[in-house]
């Protein structure tokens, strides 16, 4: 029943996964003060190895893209030292793994950067307070200016060639779940009417800026993206926004990335204006690799590849309670159930 799993996948050119099962990113909040990797981080990875790829947990591009504590960083050398010593780790074990490029956008905190502004495509706050730190109230952003987009992009592609440093194979950059990309690619939130804002191209226009740039520092063989064309998470959906992603996800296919990872926490969510699930959307749309994630079994995301829905399944909280879960698949080994506890442990 999982067997088309456990069949190797040639990504391009220059990476093969040994499978067809990714670890998907789940935030930790484990990186120590100054948001470097610590060697129990390291242990943590190289005990999932075995995964077909393993994407990081999200990782943020500079000091004003944190929005939850303890989330580790990209842009310092004592960082770029904690991950290379996670991804050894990782390679010493046979395993692949890509860092999660972040930047949270609206979602972002002062607290976290010794302040000053909070950026989002436009000045619409998002309610709520920050998890695990309830006493800390979501600011109303700035809306980034041409500069501090063209900034924004430079930082990108430093953070990606940053990874590559650490020893990384690769990056996801994320665009998905209402984080600072996704905050330009929904109406709900991108009020601009500059050539940032308003039209299918104008709203693309950053998150393929970002692509480009990344794309010229590490290669597009080594470059991939999340995206969540139904707004959902910290962001409310609107019919206009598939005629963004309508534009968006052909432009993608062009330029030949890794692969597409969908974003979302559970497929069987249907979105009336995407025509359905976001997985059966983007089949539809996206002509290159797709990864399906959204609470799958092992079996249910091997049926739904020999049908040819996706390519790849990213799996997340099993992967938390059951380090081994690519050899218990196999083996036809019965799972550790995961706990909500889970979430704040490293097993």
């Amino acid at each position: 029943m999982t067997a088309s799993l456990f069949t190797p996948y040639k990504l391009n050119d220059t990476l093969t996964l040994s499978n067809k099962i990714l670890m998907a990113p789940l935030t930790r909040c484990m990186a120590d003060d100054d948001l470097v990797p610590t060697q129990q981080i390291a242990d943590y990875y190289a005990r999932r190895a075995e995964a077909g790829l393993i994407i990081s947990e999200a990782t943020i591009i500079r000091p004003d893209g944190q929005g939850y504590p303890n989330t580790p960083g990209l842009f310092t050398p004592a960082q770029i030292e904690g991950w290379r010593v996670v991804t050894d780790a990782v390679h010493k074990n046979g395993g692949k793994i890509f860092a999660q490029l972040w930047h949270t956008g609206r979602v972002a905190h002062p607290h976290f950067f010794g302040g000053g502004d909070v950026l989002s495509a436009s000045a619409q706050a998002v309610e709520g307070t920050v998890p695990r730190m309830r006493e800390l109230v979501y600011q109303t952003p700035k809306a980034a200016t041409l500069e501090d987009i063209k900034q924004l992009v430079i930082d990108y592609a430093q953070a990606a060639a940053n990874a590559i440093d650490a020893g990384f194979d690769g990056v996801e950059i994320h665009g998905a779940n209402g984080y600072l990309i996704d905050q330009f690619l929904h109406h709900d939130n991108n009020r601009r009417e500059d050539e940032y804002g308003q039209t299918p191209e104008n709203m693309s226009r950053f998150a393929l800026e970002v692509v480009d740039a990344v794309i010229a520092r590490i290669g597009a063989d080594r470059t991939a993206l999340r995206v969540s064309p139904g707004a959902y998470f910290n962001m409310a959906g609107d019919a206009r926004d598939r005629d963004v992603f309508d534009y968006l996800l052909p432009e993608l296919a062009k330029r030949n990335l890794a692969f597409l990872h969908g974003g979302i926490f559970d497929d069987s969510m249907e979105f009336d204006y995407l025509g359905g699930r976001i997985s059966a959307y983007l089949r539809s749309v996206y002509t290159g690799t797709l990864v399906g994630v959204g609470s799958y079994t092992a079996e249910t995301g091997s049926a739904a590849i020999s049908d040819n829905k996706f390519d790849l399944l990213a799996i997340g909280r099993p992967f938390i309670a059951n380090p081994d879960y690519v050899a218990k698949v196999r083996d036809g080994v019965e799972l550790v159930p995961y706990a909500d506890t889970m979430l704040t442990e490293l097993i």
